[in-house]
């Protein structure tokens, strides 16, 4: 008599028909294994890792400065302008597509922020009849190319930015900050429609918008003028701002204690549907030791770390922190754990097979350009708020030049299909690091610049050489 196949016994003859692995890995065989992938050639951010420490133990011991509490506060709102715009740069790289107009566009969207909320929300006086219905007219072309190619998110932040302009909302904090974003809406949209629809290379449109919007810029601002932002409470604490002792302890809670809680479910999840799960042992202390720094960071910014304690009080996280976390978070959701990020990541790697496989790659390509813009509207508030002003230069000069030096020093690819969004956050720390110590010993910015070309250059090297690495150990 023939035994009925049970319905385990099936399952398991169709995992080994597949060559599903459903193995256990001991600590010693991951660490093994993570040691066999770097030397394969996928370093990731490893070497942005130790670059840092490299940096921090060398200004450490030059600068008695270098390592107080209020320095490294302050690196954290230095350096979050950059870091933020090279988060909105990350989804553009991994397509193996580049927008350079990304410091300018956020420079056009900082001069709206300013001219709003000085003027009282006057933006047809204050632009001219000619800028503001320029402004208009661009705002329903991209609502237009948004709805075309199906990006639901552009077209309802476009049609924001069209009502605020038509509307002439009065001066407002929250008023302007949206304003902004959408306005890095409207310009992400017109970028993206060239280099997708018409076919343009993005190099070629974002060095051209990148001249036109600091055209903008100049004609908002003028030439040499400086628009003062600082009588907003609300404008000024988004760079320079504090949480409270007790929000900074409650922003601990949520961001270490949910990315443990995230981090052991997705772990027991896999190892209960039987599918390869590092050990235990490795996500635990992984887990662990986001927690203990998480909480020795948080109890070090509540201390008191005013210059001079017994006229002010300085304590607490800097609000640049929670607004970096988000963008982190959101980000790398999107990416790591939607469709839409597996196909980002598909068009990166193989734009025809991606095509052939169903994906939209038009609606993908101009996608990551409102993306781009949208965020670095985003770190034009945080460079605004720090300087609290802005001026005819917004954007400009090495705004964005250190913005893509962040993402690639981080380990995100120029050649695409390869990045993360924690790449640009290690990036950004590597450069502000780098900017803040040079200046705390002195140099001025010609060494500055001289060493923070060298950092880029070096860090380019290494993708080159670990991308050729891994194609000869495949």
């Amino acid at each position: 008599m023939t035994e009925t196949p049970t319905k385990s016994s099936g399952s398991d003859s169709a995992i080994a028909d597949f060559g599903i692995d459903t193995t256990s890995r001991t600590t010693t065989e991951a660490i093994g294994d993570y040691f066999r992938r770097l030397r394969g050639g996928e370093l990731g951010a490893v070497p942005a890792l130790l670059g840092l420490l490299l940096l921090v133990i060398v200004f450490t011991s030059l600068s008695d400065s270098f390592l107080t509490l209020n320095n490294i506060a302050n690196l954290f709102a230095q350096g979050g302008g950059q870091t933020i715009i090279a988060m909105g740069i990350v989804p553009v790289l991994l397509l193996g597509e580049i927008d350079l107009s990304a410091g300018t566009a956020s420079g056009v969207a900082a001069s709206v922020l300013a001219l709003h909320w000085t003027q009282h929300g006057n933006l047809l006086g204050a632009m001219g009849p000619t800028m503001f219905y320029g402004f208009i007219v661009g705002s329903v072309v991209a609502v237009g190319l948004c709805v075309l190619m199906r990006i639901w998110i552009g077209a309802a932040l476009s049609a924001v930015a069209l009502l605020a302009l038509l509307i002439g909302f009065s001066a407002n904090p929250w008023i302007e900050i949206i304003l902004a974003i959408t306005i890095g809406t409207v310009i992400g949209s017109l970028t993206g429609a060239l280099v997708s629809k018409i076919g343009i290379p993005s190099f070629v449109v974002t060095l051209a918008l990148f001249i036109a919007w600091y055209g903008v810029v100049l004609a908002l601002v003028g030439e040499g003028g400086t628009i003062p932002i600082r009588d907003s409470h609300v404008l000024f604490d988004v760079a320079n701002g504090n949480l409270s002792v007790l929000t900074s302890w409650l922003l601990f809670i949520v961001a270490g204690g949910g990315y443990a809680v995230v981090l052991l479910f997705r772990h027991f999840s896999r190892l209960r549907h039987g599918l390869v799960a590092q050990p235990t042992m490795l996500i635990a202390i992984k887990a662990g030791a986001v927690v203990v720094l998480g909480a020795v960071a948080t109890y070090l910014f509540t201390i008191n770390r005013s210059p001079n304690p017994t006229l002010t009080t300085i304590q607490g996280v800097p609000w640049v922190v929670p607004i970096i976390l988000v963008l982190l978070v959101v980000g790398t959701f999107v990416l790591d754990r939607t469709r839409y990020g597996r196909h980002v990541y598909a068009v990166g790697g193989n734009k025809e097979a991606a095509r052939r496989a169903g994906v939209k790659v038009d609606k993908i390509r101009m996608s990551v350009f409102v993306i781009c813009s949208s965020i670095a509207a985003i770190g034009a508030i945080v460079y605004s708020s720090k300087v609290g002003s802005v001026d005819g230069n917004a954007g400009n000069g090495n705004t964005l030049l250190f913005a893509v030096g962040a993402a690639v020093i981080g380990g995100t690819s120029l050649f695409g299909g390869r990045g993360r969004m924690r790449d640009a956050v290690i990036g950004g720390l590597v450069l502000a690091t780098v900017q803040n110590g040079l200046g705390l010993l002195g140099y001025q910015a010609d060494t500055v610049n001289i060493i923070t070309g060298l950092v880029l250059l070096v860090a380019a090297a290494v993708d080159a050489l670990s991308r050729r690495r891994a194609a000869a150990a495949r």
